[in-house]
């Protein structure tokens, strides 16, 4: 209790936790997008299930790696050299993490543009069998963002209890932002290529950032605002161009 009385009256605590909860919610957008865009592929009734589901275990996830942080940060040690690129846990986790979230956007983006090329496992049609594999998926990815997460966090602070909360109020943030994004994507088809966009570039870095070949976030996230920026000014044409429309 002293421990926490006193990290409350510290200053450089109060100033590591509003960093620590920024950084958070920078790392949790992507999985928020990822979230987002599966959601969107199960009928409306359980979208709000699977993505209440997967922010849950989000939370879940990164409570638990934080209580092994001991553990966590050993993840960072080599395990073995591929071609002269010596690899830890971490690494090999980010790789095939990356490799999934290239493979499921490069998926999406072919469904997108091809929505006849097939039967999907995602078929709103089998709604119980969408609903599992959308969360299944969702959980995948969730375990690659929390270790990101809980490594960066290690590195930003020691104390314990300032991650603990920095995590749960990031996550408190992602839950409510879960639906508006959600509708937001669904009602703006050029929103959602682009948010695939985006995840082909976060897995493409994961993949990178695993290899050892370190792309520094700032960089990808000015790209992904520069771009966000654009289609918003796309967006605004499009309106004003409907809008005189609708009054001629």
């Amino acid at each position: 209790m002293e421990y926490l009385m006193a990290l409350a009256a510290d200053p450089a605590a109060w100033i590591a936790l509003a960093a620590l909860v920024a950084m958070e919610l920078v790392l949790g957008i992507d999985n928020l997008i990822f979230i987002a865009i599966l959601s969107n592929r199960l009928p409306e009734a359980d979208r709000a299930q699977a993505r209440r589901i997967g922010i849950g275990a989000a939370l879940i996830l990164r409570l638990a790696l934080l209580s092994t942080v001991a553990y966590i940060v050993k993840l960072t040690e080599p395990v073995f050299t591929l071609f002269d690129q010596p690899l830890s846990w971490r690494d090999m986790i980010l790789i095939a993490g990356g490799l999934f979230l290239v493979w499921k956007a490069t998926r999406e983006i072919h469904h997108r543009v091809d929505p006849e090329a097939g039967p999907d496992a995602l078929n709103p049609a089998i709604a119980a069998a969408g609903v599992a594999v959308v969360v299944g998926q969702i959980l995948v990815l969730d375990l690659v963002f929390s270790i990101d997460s809980i490594v960066t966090a290690v590195g930003m602070t020691e104390h314990l209890p300032i991650m603990v909360i920095a995590v749960v109020a990031a996550v408190l943030m992602m839950l409510l932002a879960a639906n508006p994004l959600s509708i937001f994507i669904e009602a703006n088809p050029t929103i959602v290529m682009l948010a695939l966009g985006f995840l082909l570039l976060i897995g493409t870095t994961l993949i990178a950032d695993g290899f050892g070949a370190h792309v520094p976030k700032g960089y990808i996230y000015a790209a992904m605002a520069f771009s966000a920026f654009v289609e918003g000014l796309n967006m605004a044409a499009r309106r004003r161009r409907n809008n005189a429309a609708q009054t001629e």
